[in-house]
């Protein structure tokens, strides 16, 4: 059964997600800033800090330490990319335009699927660039590792996105969102292994280690890239379906939870 418009109740959600990726894609073209700092930044990651400990990391695990830090930095972009992106709900919502996207026929949570997906879709972009930066400087990169290798990245923008939402939602306005995101993904650049595996550590770092969501990308982006290498046992540290699972339940929590919230907190303003 189709509206008076022609349009059935799918199609219009359909519709209204498209829009609202389309919105944040946008944005991040016109954003040169953002987008200039979010790829110079994992460059100098992969690049600069992989150099560096090239001599000490590369001795002691046998692998590369570009490549090492090249599939962490990998992860980590699509992880961070997505949630910080979800900072602009807090920016609609002190411009009133979370209002005005409220009174359209869809349904809220497809708007915020819609926010995610777009997010998903500028961290994908970034993705790329770093990928490109990496064979460019002679990381390998065979053809046939892309396929899980995107599909990691994928997981990781998902789980990025809805936690940055659940974030986002319980801060009150940009200036709050900017410094507690920060002080949220710092230490999990610090223990999620992005730069070399974490091992040896203590059982108390281990326990905070492993309960960082941005690890579980790490890893799962890392098993994807060297599945079947002999330096496979050196590189990944926990298991790769173990990895899915908790992202795929950090995604679906997080997202249930920061969407209702946020519904919420809209309704009572």
């Amino acid at each position: 059964m189709t509206t008076r418009a022609g349009r059935g109740p799918a199609a219009r959600q359909l519709s209204g997600l498209a829009a609202i990726a389309w919105r944040d894609v946008v944005k991040l073209v016109r954003d040169r800033p953002r987008l200039a700092v979010n790829l110079a930044f994992p460059v100098l990651l992969v690049l600069g800090l992989g150099g560096v400990l090239q001599p000490t990391v590369g001795r002691v695990t046998g692998l590369s330490a570009v490549t090492l830090a090249f599939t962490g930095v990998l992860a980590a972009t699509a992880f961070q990319s997505a949630a910080a992106g979800m900072i602009s709900i807090v920016e609609d919502r002190e411009t009133d335009f979370a209002r005005e996207l409220f009174i359209t026929p869809v349904w809220r949570l497809t708007l915020v699927v819609g926010k995610i997906v777009g997010e998903t879709l500028v961290a994908a972009a970034q993705c790329a660039c770093v990928l490109a930066v990496a064979a460019a400087s002679g990381v390998p990169a065979p053809a046939g590792r892309l396929p899980a290798l995107a599909a990691a990245c994928l997981a990781a923008c998902l789980a990025g996105g809805a936690f940055g939402l659940a974030t986002i939602a319980v801060l009150p306005n940009q200036r709050s969102a900017m410094q507690v995101f920060q002080f949220l993904i710092i230490p999990q650049y610090l223990l999620g292994g992005v730069i070399v595996p974490l091992r040896g550590t203590s059982p108390a770092l281990n326990a905070a280690a492993w309960a960082m969501p941005m690890r579980y990308a790490v890893d799962l982006t890392r098993a994807a890239y060297y599945a079947g290498t002999p330096g496979y046992r050196e590189a990944v540290v926990g298991r790769p379906l173990l990895d899915a699972a908790v992202l795929a339940c950090v995604a679906v929590l997080l997202l249930g939870s920061g969407a209702m919230l946020f519904s919420y907190r809209e309704r009572t303003r």
